[in-house]
């Protein structure tokens, strides 16, 4: 037979067991629950804040652009037969601001310019992710020519089939450079080929503007490969 005791005993120790139970499931398992949902919370904005700097890097890739020439216009009057002509000084730059090469000092006809390029455009997750070969777009300056002249007349800048002089320039060009300027309209012609290779495109590009007295403009070019002509006074 069970003492008085005893059973008072089992009967202070089940309430305090009760008490703890309780405690726990309304004090403290609530608490838990709270500091569990601050950590998944906190590794939740971590995710989106790196993911969003990532993204950030990405498009300022993607939107990077390199001064590669410089156009200034020396001169500019009719000439006797009543057309304008424009002297011009054509200054390739590296990405430095730097001048690479000899400056070309021209005598245009006319004055709304085209400057011809050949352009190979890598696809745009070699941009996204700075890729040492493929990470921005690669030019060659292949003529100048005006709206009174064919392309075809046009004065030759950078030959074709060769590394253009800014990138030699820069520094020694890889195999890889080598052959895509070499094999440049053959790729252009094998669109697998060129994919294989993570070329997104390979073509002529020509920007122009109309040149005005004392101007000077700058020819930039994007990572993903677009080109563009500006005034810069």
């Amino acid at each position: 037979m069970l003492r008085p005791g005893f059973i008072w005993a089992l009967l202070l120790v089940a309430a305090g067991a009760g008490g703890v139970y309780l405690a726990d499931r309304l004090v403290l398992a609530p608490g838990r629950e709270h500091q569990r949902q601050i950590a998944e919370r906190d590794a939740q904005i971590r995710a989106l804040t790196e993911r969003n700097q990532a993204l950030e890097a990405a498009v300022r890739l993607l939107r990077h652009t390199e001064r590669r020439a410089r156009l200034v216009v020396l001169d500019q009057a009719r000439g006797p037969e009543g057309h304008v002509r424009t002297r011009v000084r054509f200054t390739e730059i590296d990405p430095q601001g730097d001048i690479v090469g000899e400056p070309r000092e021209l005598t245009l006809e006319g004055d709304e310019v085209y400057v011809d390029a050949l352009v190979i455009k890598f696809e745009d997750n070699f941009v996204t992710a700075g890729d040492a070969l493929k990470g921005k777009a690669l030019l060659l300056f292949r003529r100048i020519f005006t709206d009174r002249r064919r392309p075809a007349e046009g004065d030759v800048l950078d030959r074709e089939g060769q590394i253009p002089q800014s990138y030699a320039a820069e520094r020694a060009p890889t195999a890889f450079e080598r052959e895509l300027w070499a094999r440049f309209w053959e790729l252009a012609n094998d669109p697998e080929e060129a994919r294989r290779r993570g070329i997104r495109a390979l073509h002529g590009e020509a920007v122009s503007t109309r040149l005005g007295k004392d101007r000077a403009y700058a020819i930039t070019l994007r990572s993903t490969g677009e080109l563009t002509i500006q005034p810069t006074r």
